[in-house]
Protein backbone atom coordinates (compact mmCIF):
# COMPACT_ATOMS: atom_id res chain seq x y z
CA UNK A 1 0.00 0.00 0.00
CA UNK A 2 2.89 2.31 1.10
CA UNK A 3 4.71 1.81 -2.44
CA UNK A 4 1.32 2.17 -4.24
CA UNK A 5 0.75 5.73 -2.57
CA UNK A 6 4.25 6.81 -3.27
CA UNK A 7 4.01 5.92 -7.00
CA UNK A 8 0.49 7.89 -6.96
CA UNK A 9 2.25 10.70 -5.43
CA UNK A 10 5.35 10.87 -7.70
CA UNK A 11 2.78 10.51 -10.58
CA UNK A 12 0.44 13.64 -9.65
CA UNK A 13 3.85 15.68 -8.90
CA UNK A 14 5.10 14.55 -12.49
CA UNK A 15 1.78 15.61 -13.80
CA UNK A 16 1.68 18.72 -12.10
CA UNK A 17 4.81 19.85 -13.65
CA UNK A 18 4.86 18.79 -17.03
CA UNK A 19 0.91 20.55 -17.15
CA UNK A 20 1.89 23.69 -15.70
CA UNK A 21 5.67 23.61 -17.99
CA UNK A 22 3.21 23.22 -21.38
CA UNK A 23 0.82 25.85 -20.41
CA UNK A 24 3.87 28.16 -20.26
CA UNK A 25 4.49 27.13 -24.21
CA UNK A 26 1.29 26.68 -24.78
CA UNK A 27 1.02 23.39 -25.67
CA UNK A 28 -1.08 20.49 -24.54
CA UNK A 29 -1.18 19.86 -20.80
CA UNK A 30 -1.60 16.45 -21.20
CA UNK A 31 1.53 15.77 -23.74
CA UNK A 32 3.24 17.78 -21.07
CA UNK A 33 2.22 15.35 -18.12
CA UNK A 34 2.94 12.18 -20.46
CA UNK A 35 6.22 13.79 -21.46
CA UNK A 36 7.55 13.99 -17.64
CA UNK A 37 6.86 10.63 -16.60
CA UNK A 38 8.27 9.40 -19.81
CA UNK A 39 11.21 11.25 -19.14
CA UNK A 40 11.62 10.47 -15.43
CA UNK A 41 11.17 7.15 -16.03
CA UNK A 42 13.80 6.75 -18.42
CA UNK A 43 16.41 9.65 -17.19
CA UNK A 44 15.65 10.39 -13.72
CA UNK A 45 17.91 12.51 -11.07
CA UNK A 46 16.74 16.52 -11.85
CA UNK A 47 13.16 16.40 -11.30
CA UNK A 48 12.21 18.24 -8.02
CA UNK A 49 11.47 15.60 -4.11
CA UNK A 50 8.96 13.47 -4.38
CA UNK A 51 8.77 13.11 -8.36
CA UNK A 52 9.60 9.66 -10.33
CA UNK A 53 12.35 11.23 -11.47
CA UNK A 54 14.34 10.56 -8.04
CA UNK A 55 14.00 6.83 -8.28
CA UNK A 56 11.38 4.65 -6.55
CA UNK A 57 14.47 3.03 -4.25
CA UNK A 58 15.43 6.09 -2.81
CA UNK A 59 11.60 7.62 -2.28
CA UNK A 60 10.34 4.61 -1.02
CA UNK A 61 11.23 4.17 2.74
CA UNK A 62 10.47 0.74 4.57
CA UNK A 63 9.44 2.45 7.90
CA UNK A 64 11.93 0.25 9.65
CA UNK A 65 13.72 1.87 12.47
CA UNK A 66 17.21 1.62 13.74
CA UNK A 67 16.92 2.43 17.34
CA UNK A 68 19.69 3.30 20.03
CA UNK A 69 20.68 0.06 22.06
CA UNK A 70 19.78 0.90 25.50
CA UNK A 71 21.27 -2.78 27.39
CA UNK A 72 20.68 -0.40 31.08
CA UNK A 73 16.65 -1.56 30.52
CA UNK A 74 17.34 -4.64 31.84
CA UNK A 75 16.80 -4.62 35.18
CA UNK A 76 15.99 -7.66 36.09
CA UNK A 77 17.92 -7.85 39.29
CA UNK A 78 14.68 -5.64 40.97
CA UNK A 79 12.23 -8.56 39.73
CA UNK A 80 10.79 -9.96 43.33
CA UNK A 81 11.80 -7.59 45.55
CA UNK A 82 9.69 -5.89 47.72
CA UNK A 83 7.27 -3.69 45.66
CA UNK A 84 5.63 -1.32 47.96
CA UNK A 85 3.88 0.90 45.25
CA UNK A 86 -0.03 0.60 46.53
CA UNK A 87 1.15 2.54 49.56
CA UNK A 88 2.53 5.65 47.90
CA UNK A 89 0.32 8.54 48.26
CA UNK A 90 1.14 11.99 46.25
CA UNK A 91 4.52 10.50 45.27
CA UNK A 92 5.68 9.69 48.99
CA UNK A 93 5.90 7.10 50.50
CA UNK A 94 6.28 6.23 54.82
CA UNK A 95 7.93 3.52 56.02
CA UNK A 96 8.38 2.12 59.85
CA UNK A 97 11.46 1.58 61.56
CA UNK A 98 10.61 -0.91 64.25
CA UNK A 99 13.59 -0.46 66.41
CA UNK A 100 15.62 -3.14 68.19
CA UNK A 101 13.89 -6.26 68.80
CA UNK A 102 12.74 -7.39 72.77
CA UNK A 103 15.53 -9.83 74.84
CA UNK A 104 14.94 -13.22 75.21
CA UNK A 105 15.16 -14.38 78.69
CA UNK A 106 15.66 -18.11 79.20
CA UNK A 107 14.83 -20.04 82.45
CA UNK A 108 13.50 -17.30 84.04
CA UNK A 109 13.10 -17.17 88.02
CA UNK A 110 13.32 -13.60 88.98
CA UNK A 111 10.29 -11.19 88.75
CA UNK A 112 8.54 -8.83 87.07
CA UNK A 113 9.74 -9.77 84.09
CA UNK A 114 12.00 -6.28 82.70
CA UNK A 115 10.31 -4.10 80.07
CA UNK A 116 11.34 -2.63 77.34
CA UNK A 117 9.77 -0.37 75.04
CA UNK A 118 9.76 -0.75 71.01
CA UNK A 119 10.11 2.63 69.48
CA UNK A 120 8.67 3.02 66.23
CA UNK A 121 9.68 5.67 64.23
CA UNK A 122 7.84 6.72 60.87
CA UNK A 123 10.06 7.85 57.62
CA UNK A 124 9.04 9.66 55.09
CA UNK A 125 10.56 9.27 51.88
CA UNK A 126 10.03 10.99 48.32
CA UNK A 127 10.17 9.07 45.16
CA UNK A 128 12.75 10.51 42.54
CA UNK A 129 11.21 12.47 39.99
CA UNK A 130 12.83 11.64 36.37
CA UNK A 131 11.36 14.14 33.61
CA UNK A 132 12.95 14.15 30.11
CA UNK A 133 13.92 17.00 28.17
CA UNK A 134 11.16 18.28 25.53
CA UNK A 135 11.66 16.97 22.29
CA UNK A 136 9.76 18.88 19.01
CA UNK A 137 8.13 17.34 16.21
CA UNK A 138 7.03 19.49 13.72
CA UNK A 139 3.56 18.74 11.40
CA UNK A 140 5.89 18.70 8.51
CA UNK A 141 7.40 15.62 10.10
CA UNK A 142 4.38 13.63 11.03
CA UNK A 143 2.63 14.65 7.76
CA UNK A 144 5.95 13.20 5.32
CA UNK A 145 7.40 10.53 7.20
CA UNK A 146 6.84 6.74 6.50
CA UNK A 147 6.91 5.69 10.04
CA UNK A 148 4.74 6.99 13.39
CA UNK A 149 7.44 9.53 14.69
CA UNK A 150 4.62 10.02 17.53
CA UNK A 151 4.69 6.60 18.51
CA UNK A 152 8.96 6.14 18.32
CA UNK A 153 8.98 9.32 20.82
CA UNK A 154 6.83 8.28 23.34
CA UNK A 155 9.21 4.76 23.08
CA UNK A 156 12.28 6.91 23.13
CA UNK A 157 11.39 8.76 26.38
CA UNK A 158 9.79 5.82 28.13
CA UNK A 159 13.48 4.05 27.36
CA UNK A 160 14.92 6.83 28.36
CA UNK A 161 13.42 7.16 32.17
CA UNK A 162 13.68 3.47 32.63
CA UNK A 163 17.38 3.32 32.08
CA UNK A 164 18.21 6.12 34.42
CA UNK A 165 15.90 4.76 37.40
CA UNK A 166 17.55 1.45 36.72
CA UNK A 167 21.00 3.23 37.06
CA UNK A 168 19.78 5.26 39.66
CA UNK A 169 18.16 2.33 41.68
CA UNK A 170 21.59 0.00 41.47
CA UNK A 171 23.53 3.45 42.99
CA UNK A 172 21.34 3.55 45.50
CA UNK A 173 21.33 -0.03 46.86
CA UNK A 174 25.28 -0.53 46.54
CA UNK A 175 27.20 0.29 50.11
CA UNK A 176 28.09 3.74 50.16
CA UNK A 177 31.44 2.21 52.14
CA UNK A 178 32.78 -0.22 54.46
CA UNK A 179 31.24 -0.02 57.65
CA UNK A 180 29.48 -1.98 60.38
CA UNK A 181 26.99 -3.95 58.62
CA UNK A 182 28.60 -2.71 55.25
CA UNK A 183 30.87 -4.78 53.56
CA UNK A 184 33.50 -3.22 50.50
CA UNK A 185 35.88 -6.08 49.53
CA UNK A 186 38.49 -5.81 46.66
CA UNK A 187 39.29 -8.20 43.77
CA UNK A 188 42.38 -10.72 44.12
CA UNK A 189 42.74 -12.07 40.58
CA UNK A 190 45.32 -11.71 38.18
CA UNK A 191 46.37 -8.17 36.39
CA UNK A 192 44.68 -7.49 33.43
CA UNK A 193 48.06 -6.31 32.24
CA UNK A 194 50.13 -8.60 33.93
CA UNK A 195 51.81 -6.66 36.38
CA UNK A 196 49.42 -4.13 36.62
CA UNK A 197 45.81 -2.13 36.23
CA UNK A 198 42.85 -3.98 37.30
CA UNK A 199 42.67 -7.29 39.05
CA UNK A 200 40.42 -9.78 37.56
CA UNK A 201 37.24 -10.96 39.77
CA UNK A 202 37.59 -14.94 41.07
CA UNK A 203 35.44 -17.70 42.72
CA UNK A 204 37.16 -17.22 46.05
CA UNK A 205 36.31 -13.00 45.87
CA UNK A 206 32.16 -14.06 46.09
CA UNK A 207 33.01 -16.78 48.38
CA UNK A 208 34.72 -14.11 50.71
CA UNK A 209 31.73 -11.86 50.29
CA UNK A 210 29.30 -15.10 51.17
CA UNK A 211 31.83 -15.53 54.23
CA UNK A 212 30.90 -11.28 54.97
CA UNK A 213 27.39 -12.16 54.43
CA UNK A 214 27.39 -14.62 56.63
CA UNK A 215 28.96 -12.96 59.71
CA UNK A 216 26.58 -10.66 59.59
CA UNK A 217 23.94 -13.28 60.00
CA UNK A 218 21.63 -12.50 56.71
CA UNK A 219 19.61 -15.30 55.84
CA UNK A 220 20.88 -17.22 52.62
CA UNK A 221 17.80 -16.79 50.74
CA UNK A 222 17.03 -13.69 49.27
CA UNK A 223 20.73 -13.23 48.66
CA UNK A 224 21.58 -11.28 45.63
CA UNK A 225 24.48 -10.38 43.71
CA UNK A 226 24.73 -8.02 40.31
CA UNK A 227 28.06 -8.22 38.61
CA UNK A 228 29.49 -5.54 36.40
CA UNK A 229 30.73 -6.22 32.78
CA UNK A 230 34.21 -6.57 33.48
CA UNK A 231 33.63 -9.06 36.69
CA UNK A 232 31.19 -10.75 34.38
CA UNK A 233 33.94 -11.29 31.59
CA UNK A 234 36.40 -12.05 34.70
CA UNK A 235 34.56 -15.26 35.85
CA UNK A 236 33.71 -16.33 31.50
CA UNK A 237 37.29 -16.19 31.01
CA UNK A 238 38.13 -18.37 34.45
CA UNK A 239 34.47 -20.63 33.28
CA UNK A 240 36.81 -21.79 30.11
CA UNK A 241 40.18 -22.67 32.85
CA UNK A 242 37.68 -24.57 34.98
CA UNK A 243 35.76 -26.60 32.82
CA UNK A 244 31.95 -25.45 33.11
CA UNK A 245 31.37 -24.48 36.70
CA UNK A 246 30.02 -21.10 36.36
CA UNK A 247 28.30 -20.71 32.50
CA UNK A 248 24.97 -21.56 31.40
CA UNK A 249 26.24 -22.54 27.51
CA UNK A 250 22.32 -22.35 26.58
CA UNK A 251 21.11 -19.12 28.45
CA UNK A 252 24.29 -17.31 28.31
CA UNK A 253 23.37 -16.34 32.00
CA UNK A 254 26.37 -16.67 34.69
CA UNK A 255 24.79 -19.40 36.97
CA UNK A 256 24.04 -18.82 40.94
CA UNK A 257 27.01 -19.13 42.86
CA UNK A 258 27.66 -19.81 46.56
CA UNK A 259 24.14 -18.77 47.66
CA UNK A 260 23.80 -15.90 45.59
CA UNK A 261 21.24 -15.42 43.03
CA UNK A 262 23.14 -13.63 40.22
CA UNK A 263 22.59 -11.15 37.52
CA UNK A 264 24.46 -8.83 35.53
CA UNK A 265 23.95 -5.28 35.12
CA UNK A 266 25.68 -2.83 32.19
CA UNK A 267 25.01 0.30 34.65
CA UNK A 268 27.04 -0.70 38.12
CA UNK A 269 28.29 2.16 40.49
CA UNK A 270 32.25 3.53 40.00
CA UNK A 271 34.58 3.45 43.28
CA UNK A 272 36.87 5.39 43.74
CA UNK A 273 40.62 3.43 44.48
CA UNK A 274 39.81 3.56 48.57
CA UNK A 275 36.60 2.10 48.41
CA UNK A 276 34.26 4.88 48.59
CA UNK A 277 30.76 4.91 46.39
CA UNK A 278 31.29 8.05 43.22
CA UNK A 279 28.47 10.79 42.87
CA UNK A 280 25.39 9.17 40.57
CA UNK A 281 26.82 9.94 36.76
CA UNK A 282 30.53 10.86 38.06
CA UNK A 283 33.43 10.29 35.25
CA UNK A 284 35.92 7.26 36.12
CA UNK A 285 39.60 9.11 36.61
CA UNK A 286 42.11 6.27 36.59
CA UNK A 287 41.91 3.24 38.62
CA UNK A 288 38.71 3.59 38.95
CA UNK A 289 35.94 1.05 37.75
CA UNK A 290 32.39 -0.08 38.24
CA UNK A 291 31.88 -2.18 40.98
CA UNK A 292 29.68 -5.59 41.35
CA UNK A 293 27.43 -5.39 44.66
CA UNK A 294 25.25 -7.40 46.49
CA UNK A 295 22.13 -7.19 48.77
CA UNK A 296 19.44 -8.64 50.91
CA UNK A 297 16.71 -9.04 48.48
CA UNK A 298 13.55 -8.41 51.56
CA UNK A 299 16.11 -5.71 52.73
CA UNK A 300 15.36 -3.73 49.61
CA UNK A 301 12.11 -2.07 48.11
CA UNK A 302 10.69 -0.49 45.20
CA UNK A 303 7.69 1.74 44.44
CA UNK A 304 6.11 3.51 41.38
CA UNK A 305 4.59 6.59 41.73
CA UNK A 306 2.43 8.63 39.10
CA UNK A 307 3.57 8.88 35.40
CA UNK A 308 2.32 11.99 33.34
CA UNK A 309 2.70 13.23 30.11
CA UNK A 310 3.24 16.55 29.08
CA UNK A 311 2.03 17.74 25.52
CA UNK A 312 1.27 20.68 23.27
CA UNK A 313 0.32 20.63 19.47
CA UNK A 314 1.60 22.59 16.87
CA UNK A 315 -1.62 24.27 16.68
CA UNK A 316 -0.37 26.38 19.93
CA UNK A 317 2.94 27.31 18.04
CA UNK A 318 2.22 29.36 15.00
CA UNK A 319 5.93 30.52 14.78
CA UNK A 320 7.27 27.18 14.41
CA UNK A 321 4.37 25.09 13.90
CA UNK A 322 5.62 21.89 15.99
CA UNK A 323 4.15 19.63 18.84
CA UNK A 324 6.31 19.32 21.63
CA UNK A 325 6.53 16.35 24.04
CA UNK A 326 7.91 15.40 28.18
CA UNK A 327 7.10 12.86 30.12
CA UNK A 328 7.85 12.90 34.09
CA UNK A 329 7.89 9.77 36.11
CA UNK A 330 8.44 9.41 40.10
CA UNK A 331 9.76 5.75 41.20
CA UNK A 332 12.31 4.63 43.86
CA UNK A 333 14.61 1.61 44.83
CA UNK A 334 16.30 1.36 47.59
CA UNK A 335 17.44 -0.24 51.54
CA UNK A 336 14.80 -0.03 54.19
CA UNK A 337 18.25 0.28 56.43
CA UNK A 338 21.64 0.68 55.34
CA UNK A 339 22.80 -2.71 56.36
CA UNK A 340 23.20 -6.05 54.71
CA UNK A 341 25.02 -4.19 51.54
CA UNK A 342 28.01 -5.60 49.61
CA UNK A 343 29.98 -4.94 46.87
CA UNK A 344 33.34 -6.21 45.47
CA UNK A 345 35.55 -3.64 43.66
CA UNK A 346 38.65 -3.95 41.30
CA UNK A 347 41.37 -3.54 42.76
CA UNK A 348 43.90 -1.24 41.09
CA UNK A 349 47.65 -1.09 40.51
CA UNK A 350 49.62 1.40 38.33
CA UNK A 351 52.87 -0.07 37.82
Amino acid sequence: MKYLMTIMFALLANCLVGSASAHVLGADPLLGCLAVNGVSLVLGGFMPHGSLLEGVAVEIWTGEMVKKLRAGTEGSWLDGIPDNSSIVNNDVIHLVDVGVDPKVIINNTTYPIPVTALNDADIAVSLDKFQTEVTPITDDELYALSYDKMSRVKESHSAAITEAKFKKAAHAIAPLEASDGNIVLKTTGGYVDDTKGRRRLTRADIIRLKGEFDKLKVPVSGRRLVLCPDHVSDLLLEDQKFADQYYNYVSGKISNLYGFEVYEYVNCPLYTTAGKKKPLDAAASTGEYQASFAFFAPRVFKASGSTKMYYSEASTDPEYQRNKINFRHYFLAMPKKSDCLGCIMSEYKAS
